[in-house]
């Protein structure tokens, strides 16, 4: 059954909204102070006019069964249990933003670790059939910080740009290691300054948000359930 799939991408610093009928992303800004109810707000308004039948939308916080378990650090608050579905009125799946783009990057095969580095740090591990969220900037890194202060836009300002692509070139080899990754995506806004990458390491796109979106609403073989478990 064809569907017109609605993707909203909820970022620090903007939420993009993408259809399938349109070749231009929609946005608008989000930020510190962003509600849920200012946000349904605006998605209703900036997309008034598209016809859409299904909603993905991904979220910079950690999430299960399409439901947010914490609010995130560069929005506001509310976020926790909010009903999208209920306040958009289509038939919603929530995932993690960095999931998302993961699902929209995998080829197909073997074991691909996605690192989204931009307002935060965004972390996913996909294979065949399954995406795992992974919340990677928590993890402790330097004395008194995580992995996120050093690799987010904060660990950028504060290092510079030369040092912070020697400490996040040597982070992610270390993290495909760990994870006995294939291969390593990078997306977010500060991907492109890594700019000289290891072998299995490469530059992803934004726009692959929207196949993400797509994807959540594929169903299996024989046509019972999701073809993606999102875990």
């Amino acid at each position: 059954m064809n569907r017109n799939i609605l993707v909203v991408d909820i970022g620090g610093s903007n939420v993009k909204m993408m259809i399938s009928t349109e070749e231009k992303r929609r946005r608008f800004p989000s930020g510190p102070k962003l509600a849920p109810e200012e946000t349904i707000k605006q998605i209703k308004e900036v997309a008034g006019d598209w016809q859409y039948d299904v909603v993905s939308l991904g979220f910079p916080s950690a999430v299960r069964d399409s439901t947010i378990l914490k609010n995130p650090k560069n929005l506001g608050k509310g976020w926790i249990g909010f009903d999208f579905e209920k306040a958009l009125g289509k038939p919603t799946r929530v995932i993690n933003d960095a999931a998302l783009q993961a699902l929209g990057s995998y080829e197909g095969e073997g074991r691909m670790l996605f690192l989204g580095l931009g307002t935060g740090l965004g972390s996913a591990l996909a294979w065949e059939g399954h995406v795992l969220s992974l919340e990677l900037g928590f993890l402790p890194y330097i004395e008194e910080g995580t992995l996120e202060d050093q690799l987010g836009e904060a660990g950028m300002e504060k290092l510079g740009k030369k040092q912070w692509r020697k400490e996040a070139g040597r982070a992610i080899e270390q993290l495909k290691i760990a994870f006995i990754a294939d291969r390593v995506v990078l997306g977010g806004g500060n991907a492109k300054f890594i700019e000289e990458r290891p072998d299995g390491v490469e530059l992803g796109h934004n726009r692959n948000v929207y196949p993400g979106g797509c994807r959540l609403w594929e169903m299996d073989a024989a046509g019972k359930g999701p073809k993606w478990r999102i875990i």
